[in-house]
């Protein structure tokens, strides 16, 4: 993959913050930091992306009639460890 160059321009504070992450060793370089942010931000959007539709899913499929307490019981069922 081949890597692009760009040039940004942030405040002294947001300098301070981008340097005291690379510092703490948790990233090698400011580029590291930024590419870290990116990736967070693109999986952030996916995630969002599909939360949005599970709830248009959720919203189409209608009102049911079962009560609260059997839909509870339902989730719970299909979350416990052997559910199968």
């Amino acid at each position: 993959m081949t890597m692009q160059r760009k040039t940004i321009t942030i405040t002294e504070q947001m300098e301070s913050w981008v340097k005291a992450q690379v510092d703490s060793g948790q990233y090698g370089n400011d580029s590291e930091y930024f590419r870290d942010l990116i990736r967070r931000d693109q999986e952030r959007r996916v995630a969002t992306t599909q939360l949005r539709s599970m709830l248009d899913e959720a919203e189409a499929s209608g009102t049911s009639n079962r009560t609260a307490e059997e839909i509870w019981a339902e989730a719970e069922k299909r979350s416990a460890p052997n559910n199968g």
